[in-house]
């Protein structure tokens, strides 16, 4: 793996201001420059400065590095991370570059002025330092021409794609010249530092995933044309429905914005030798339009969708794509799209694309022209098919790449029906197809091989990435119901997996639980509880809780608060490690059972929180003691000091139902503990896992026991009552937040008892329990439930 420790990036744009920040969140030291303004600004002037004044001349970088703190989603896993960034410019800093490891060009996308700032760079450069481009399709080769033979070893492309902290791919694109082992040293080093899903892509135009995916969205607009359909409705077929995301086409192309787009897709036109390729990759002509007329999308708050207020309501409009004004939207009558829905991503895209009204015949013309393009371009654009799968899937967020859903939709089938519409497979193809059951990928064991070249190799995947899909397929899978299952993950570490719908844990999770329970107990050395769904889990199933409360089955309901509560307990307590591992959303009853592991490997991306007060309740299932326990961990052992300030940030934090926005974040609020660990790349999230499940038993796991916590009492209970009280008094918070705020208070100082009293974890489960009782019969607490279960947001009553 390569070693950097500092780098540099030149150009304080969006993009490399947010790649000088992925790069300072992984804990690396970074140098941001950009051009020296010509101008002072009115209120420079105004503070006396001048063009030769140090502030002005970083104004550029200065300014794009605050804006870090004002990007939202942030780039930033903490903010904390930003002293990691320092500033320049490219007239008095370029000396600086001597210092670093790693030299990434983010200027504009013009390939003089990058020949140019790369000359520059050439004469402060020290050998062995890695210099790299984030053109997103500029000839990676034209662009160091010139240059040294050292430089030129040392010289590649490295596409990131915006925004760089959320989305996964990283294309590699090395030219004739690199060596081969800088390019195998920042593909680890990309991977496992960075967390990257890392494809190795050829030096042509657009590279690999911007190629494909451009192409796929100029064949959309023009099927939509043939099909008389509009922007709407196009993007109701072309969202989850095809496993894409749920911006769809359209959508996606107002969030990238279309003069972008335009400038990536003249790239191919401009660069292409194939006239009937180039054709497809000629603008519309509605598209340059709308780029003349400013609307290009979210950011000049119009493009193919515009949001309106009418009658004191929101309302988004959709863009008549003939006359470029805009009408409410429509919604798509389609039996294949109605037939498919609550289904899985198989049955969805078999019923779209193999039905025969207007939705499935566009759905089926634009997927046959992506996969027959897909297929034309392997050995162009990449070496195999898997690096055109992996940047379709990391970059454009597909669920399946091109021969993953050819294969998902039966080699055969797909084949026979191009033919029979007058389409020419590749040669390669037809290959395949000879053989005696025809797929791109097969499993063998728990290894996934690709056809390449007549033979099947395997695939190229890390061994530090564990697939429970391929687990499962290869006969590791030990038990399983609708909610959950058992996996032997290997050396005596068992697998607890989610997999309801959303992971919303139930009683078939409980069940699948005491299994695992019983299997630690005499097959297994230790557990990881772990998924690769969405997300972690969202919590206990809501739907379930709030139908028991309107049939007032209180008895039942009280029986699944205990049991889910036995479940944390027995997580806590169990003679053998237990590590989860959290990411994506991490809520109320899911984050009650990671917080009750032996410890938590986290995925940098962990949404994490108690969110209960949203619907009326407070957390049932141990995470209001969990967290009560973090905090009063923080006093040292005999201190005099006042826990109130503690009691009163846990009561604030659940109370107001905070949400990390990363794992660093959770830390920072309290519901992960320093000796958690943070995994950057979360395709091998479980490994790590299990790792430290291995390492907690080498080290001679102790097992833990019930804990005791002084807590605060009735003195406490009043000092936060008070505080409750004069929020609702300014208005700040309804009679129903405040009686949910008093049922927390009492529950975090420990009822009725005085101050400073020891009680047990049973205790206060005990208090939990009472108060999501008294809560869930309230009928405020069940419209707000109904609420989040109609709208997916929180109803203030």
């Amino acid at each position: 793996m390569q070693r950097i420790r500092k780098a540099a990036v030149l150009g304080s744009g969006v993009m490399g201001a947010s790649i000088a920040a992925h790069l300072a969140n992984v804990g690396i030291e970074t140098l941001l420059l950009d051009i020296v303004p010509r101008e002072l600004l009115p209120e420079e002037a105004a503070r006396g400065l001048t063009l030769s004044s140090k502030e002005v001349r970083n104004r550029l970088a200065n300014a794009g590095k605050a804006r870090l703190l004002k990007t939202k989603p942030s780039p930033l896993y903490d903010p904390a991370v930003l002293d990691l960034i320092t500033t320049g410019n490219f007239e008095d800093d370029l000396a600086r570059l001597k210092d670093v490891d790693w030299i990434i060009e983010v200027v504009v996308e013009r390939l003089d002025v990058k020949r140019d700032l790369l000359a520059r760079v050439e004469a402060n450069w020290r050998e062995g330092t890695i210099v790299s481009t984030n053109t997103s399709g500029i000839s990676i080769e034209a662009m160091v021409e010139g240059r040294n033979e050292a430089f030129q070893a040392h010289f590649l492309g490295t596409h990131f794609f915006n925004p760089p902290r959320y989305l996964k791919l990283l294309e590699i694109i090395p030219h004739p010249r690199t060596k081969p082992e800088i390019i195998d040293g920042m593909r680890a080093f990309a991977q496992r530092r960075l967390g990257k899903g890392v494809v190795v892509a050829k030096d042509t135009p657009n590279f690999i995933a911007n190629r494909i995916g451009t192409y796929g969205l100029l064949i959309t607009a023009q099927a939509m044309q043939h099909y008389g359909l509009g922007v709407d409705e196009v993007d109701e077929i072309t969202g989850t429905a095809m496993g894409r995301p749920k911006s769809a086409t359209f959508r996606t192309l107002d969030v990238v914005g279309l003069d972008t787009f335009v400038h990536v897709a003249q790239n191919v036109y401009d660069h292409v030798s194939d006239s009937s390729e180039r054709d497809v990759f000629r603008v519309p002509d509605a598209f340059l339009r709308m780029v003349e007329a400013g609307m290009i999308g979210e950011k000049s708050g119009e493009g193919f969708y515009k949001k309106v207020k009418q009658d004191g309501k929101s309302e988004i409009l959709a863009l008549d794509i003939e006359t470029l004004t805009y009408r409410p939207q429509r919604r798509l009558s389609s039996p294949a799209l109605a037939q498919g829905k609550g289904k899985d991503l198989a049955t969805r895209l078999k019923l779209l694309l193999f039905g025969q009204d207007k939705a499935s015949q566009f759905a089926w013309e634009i997927t046959k022209k992506t996969l027959l393009y897909a297929a034309q371009k392997v050995g162009e654009i990449a070496d195999d098919i898997t690096a055109i799968d992996q940047a379709m899937r990391w970059g454009f967020g597909w669920e399946l790449g091109p021969f993953e859903l050819w294969d998902t939709l039966g080699v055969n089938t797909v084949a026979e029906r191009m033919k029979k519409e007058g389409e020419v497979l590749p040669d390669w193809v037809e290959a395949l197809l000879a053989e005696e059951h025809p797929s791109f990928y097969r499993l063998e064991g728990a290894r996934r091989t690709f056809y390449l070249g007549g033979r099947y190799v395997e695939e190229n995947v890390p061994k530090e990435r564990l697939s429970l899909k391929w687990l499962k397929d290869s006969g590791k899978k030990i038990a399983g119901n609708s909610g959950a299952s058992l996996i032997d993950l290997g050396d005596g570490v068992l697998c607890l997996e989610f997999h309801s719908t959303g992971n919303a844990l139930g009683v078939d999770t409980n069940q699948m639980a005491e299994q695992a329970f019983r299997l630690l107990e005499t097959d297994f050395d230790g557990l990881v509880i772990g998924n690769q769904g969405k997300n972690f889990s969202a919590g206990a199933n809501l739907m379930l809780m709030l139908m028991e409360a309107q049939d007032e089955n209180w008895d039942e309901i009280d029986l699944l608060v205990r049991q889910f509560q036995r479940f944390t307990m027995r997580i806590k307590t169990t003679e053998k490690p237990i590590v989860a591992a959290p990411f994506g959303m991490t809520l109320g009853g899911g984050y009650e059972v990671a917080a009750a592991a032996s410890r938590m490997q986290l995925a940098a991306e962990t949404y994490m929180g108690l969110v209960e007060t949203g619907v009326g309740l407070i957390p049932g299932g141990g995470g209001t003691k969990e967290l009560l326990i973090r905090f009063m961990e923080r006093l040292p052992e005999g201190s005099k000091a006042d826990p109130l300030p503690f009691v009163s940030q846990v009561f604030e934090t659940i109370a107001l139902a905070k949400v990390s926005t990363s794992a660093h974040d959770a830390l920072r609020l309290g519901y992960a503990r320093s000796t958690d660990g943070i995994t950057i790349d979360q395709d091998r999230l479980l490994y790590d896992a299990k790792q430290e499940v291995l390492h907690l038993l080498e080290k001679g796991y102790i097992p833990r026991k019930p804990q005791k916590v002084r807590v605060l009492g009735e003195a406490g209970y009043a000092a936060l009552s008070l505080g409750v009280y004069s929020m609702q008094n300014q208005g700040l918070i309804t009679e129903h937040d405040a009686k949910i705020a008093h049922k927390l208070a009492f529950v975090l100082t420990g009822g009725r008892v005085p101050k400073g009293t020891l009680v047990d974890e049973q205790y206060l489960l005990d208090l939990e329990r009472e108060a999501f009782l008294s809560l869930i019969g309230e009928p405020k607490t069940q419209m707000r439930m109904q609420h989040m279960l109609a709208k997916g947001k929180p109803l203030r009553n």
